[in-house]
């Protein structure tokens, strides 16, 4: 039976691709609940029940009260996380451990729901070695790459290399420069002679350099795969959308079962691919990212891809 419940979107207050996608969702008629993770506890509650006939209970917003027991589906989107700021430290560290296990756990258990993606299989996919190593699994061709808080490993894989080699950070945590303007640790390239005794201080990834002709994004939605050719000549084509060309492809052959693969080790239904083509044009696997953007596309390509997002998260049957 076609579950005729509301569809949950767990995401920040400044999300535009959430928006996109609850604005064709309600053009549908689909009811839609929205909430972020830091609304917890001042504008937003919850009650739920287990019993030996599951879980059933309610969830509450200022404009909206979902009926757990039948959500459709679940919409996962980079929430802000829990806060409270008015608690001193000890109790907030309290409080923040107990809303992510209570209401993050009663969330990640809601029976029957689709989940885009699970929070708990998102946290297993975002491990970068753990994403390599099921590209490999998945077939898909990974360049060589060493992780490591051992200079003279950094050292001896660089030397190593057959080209120049990238470092690249393994999560990536937003910092304020002198200005107070946020920006990131940036993928770039590194010699043997740059490194020091500061890489025994943390795990550092190390990979060498595809001598890549373009780039191309996979975005998987369910049962639709969007392939994109992204032309730059940057390093990372996501520090200036603006020198970036796109064009639609065809994948190379067999390249879709290695997607699904991927994904279904992790248990995902949604994900975002980043490779690089060389000029002999072999796809090297980059990265999925669970959680990665994907609406700016459509306008620059003309995909459905809202539209796709809209009829996974209502379980709409394709034909």
């Amino acid at each position: 039976m076609t579950r005729t419940g509301p569809v949950l979107v767990v995401t920040n207050l400044d999300d535009p691709t959430t928006d996109l996608v609850i604005g064709e969702l309600h053009g549908r008629g689909v009811p839609v609940v929205r909430f972020d993770s830091g609304d917890f506890p001042a504008t937003l509650s919850f009650a739920a029940n287990i019993t030996s006939e599951g879980l059933t209970g309610t969830l509450t917003t200022p404009t909206r009260t979902a009926d757990l027991a039948a959500v459709r589906s679940l919409y996962y989107r980079r929430p802000s996380g829990f806060t409270f700021p008015h608690l001193d430290e000890q109790t907030a560290r309290f409080a923040v451990t107990q809303a992510r296990y209570g209401l993050g756990g009663v969330l990640a258990s809601l029976p029957g729901c689709l989940y885009v993606n699970h929070p708990h299989r998102i946290g297993d996919a975002e491990f970068k070695p753990s994403g390599l190593a099921a590209a490999v699994t998945a077939g898909f061709t990974v360049p060589p790459t060493l992780l490591t808080s051992t200079p003279d490993a950094a050292r001896a894989f660089i030397k190593a290399a057959g080209g120049p080699v990238i470092y690249k950070p393994l999560s990536a945590p937003l910092y304020r420069n002198d200005d107070g303007v946020s920006c990131t640790v940036k993928v770039d390239e590194v010699t043997a002679d740059e490194i020091d005794d500061s890489v025994s201080g943390t795990a550092h990834l190390f990979q060498e350099r595809v001598d890549k002709v373009a780039d191309v994004r996979v975005t998987v939605i369910g049962d639709h795969v969007f392939t994109v050719r992204i032309g730059s000549d940057l390093l990372d084509w996501r520090t200036d959308y603006d020198r970036l060309t796109y064009t639609l492809v065809e994948p190379p052959l067999g390249l879709t079962a290695s997607l699904y693969r991927y994904l279904s080790l992790f248990g995902l239904v949604f994900g975002a691919f980043d490779f690089a083509v060389d000029a002999e044009g072999q796809w090297w696997f980059l990265e999925c990212n669970p959680s990665g953007q994907w609406a700016w596309l459509e306008p620059e390509t003309g995909l459905p891809m809202v539209a796709a997002m809209a009829d996974l998260l209502e379980r709409k049957t394709t034909t």
